[in-house]
């Protein structure tokens, strides 16, 4: 089984749960519909990597920068940035036809998180950001959600038992865009609605 590093521990997720179109200008971005409800769909733990990736089995990847939350103890005990890649054509085509996302969401490597840390509240204001190769090109905080934190783990709780150590990833802003080959991708973390000197924290990939 795949692990998340909270502080210096080993986590190991029974598996991730994400939500989707939860940005309103990124669901514009993609050209999608306003959900009536909360979407929802599911990474297995096989997804996790620490190596990102550029394609899969011949696909471009697409990257997502999103706001990740471990469920421990009953609450979202701490908080991470994670890459949701996706095979964004083979979406394209699966939701066309009305079919389950999974092949183009839920293939090994498609889950990547920086190191954990621990909050006491998760909905106090958090900022993220993504740079490639030092260009700012995704930001997000917890202000332009549609669900917030609570609201999403309260309905998730509603329909499907969370384990300590489950991650839940927040949904994307707008930015999304593919991968380029040996690029480096930097991501932070900050408390308020606006990037901080000094960030909660900070984390880098280099594309493979």
């Amino acid at each position: 089984m795949k692990t998340v590093m909270l502080a210096n521990e080993a986590i190991t997720p029974s598996k991730i749960l994400c939500i989707g179109r939860n940005y309103v200008e990124h669901i514009y971005e993609l050209g999608n519909e306003m959900p009536e409800n909360m979407v929802v769909f599911l990474k297995p733990n096989s997804a996790i990597s620490s190596q990102l990736l550029a394609e899969h089995q011949g696909e471009s990847l697409h990257y997502e920068t999103e706001l990740c939350f471990m469920f421990q103890g009953g609450r979202f005990s701490s908080v991470a940035v994670g890459l949701d890649l996706t095979k964004r054509d083979l979406q394209t085509k699966l939701k066309a036809k009305g079919l389950p996302w999974e092949r183009a969401k839920a293939f090994d490597g498609a889950a990547l998180f920086s190191p954990f840390v621990a909050i006491d509240d998760a909905e106090a204001p958090l900022h993220f950001t993504l740079s490639i190769n030092d260009k700012l090109v995704q930001e997000g905080h917890i202000d332009l959600m549609i669900y917030k934190p609570l609201t999403i783990l309260s309905e998730l709780q509603a329909f499907i038992s969370l384990e300590d150590g489950d991650i839940v990833m927040t949904g994307t802003p707008k930015g999304v865009g593919g991968i380029p080959a040996e690029s480096v991708f930097n991501v932070t973390l900050s408390r308020g609605l606006k990037a901080s000197t000094e960030p909660l924290l900070e984390w880098q990939w280099q594309v493979s």
